[in-house]
């Protein structure tokens, strides 16, 4: 990038005000899945893409996790001990400030009744394990905030 002397150079509070009022590009994210590597491995890729990732590891937890963090994106396995992911959900949802946050099932099970079941949930996305990272990616960018 080629700078030009005679071009005047924004001030310091001009700086910190433009930075202030862009929005961030990374989420707050949190992964519930019982299965450790795999929640562990896309909160790893989650956060090599900008976003602030949390795991959980079981429904109660995953509950208790959300009301802690108020993420921005719930990312739920739909076959977790103690509380399925469809309950977890459920319960997360009832929150206020959980009716801005995008929730998208991330489970083995891709049936459309699995999908429907998800939906009715509370789910705003369903996706099929192996996850692909490009289209996990587009659903948290497309995701406008409240």
């Amino acid at each position: 990038m080629l700078i030009n002397p005679d071009s005047p150079m924004p001030s310091d509070e001009a700086v910190q005000n433009s930075t202030r009022t862009s929005e961030p590009q990374g989420r707050r994210v949190l992964i519930v899945d019982d299965n450790v590597d795999s929640a562990d491995s896309l909160a790893m890729l989650l956060q090599l893409s900008g976003h602030e990732a949390h795991t959980a590891y079981d429904g109660p937890e995953g509950v208790e996790a959300a009301a802690r963090l108020q993420p921005e994106v719930v990312l739920l396995d739909l076959g977790l001990p103690g509380l399925d992911g469809c309950e977890v959900c459920r319960r997360i949802r009832q929150e206020p400030w959980a009716s801005d946050a995008l929730f998208i099932a991330v489970t083995g099970w891709g049936q459309a009744a699995d999908k429907r079941r998800s939906q009715e949930a509370g789910f705003d996305g369903h996706l099929v394990k192996p996850v692909d990272p490009q289209a996990l990616q587009q659903m948290i960018e497309g995701f406008k905030r409240a």
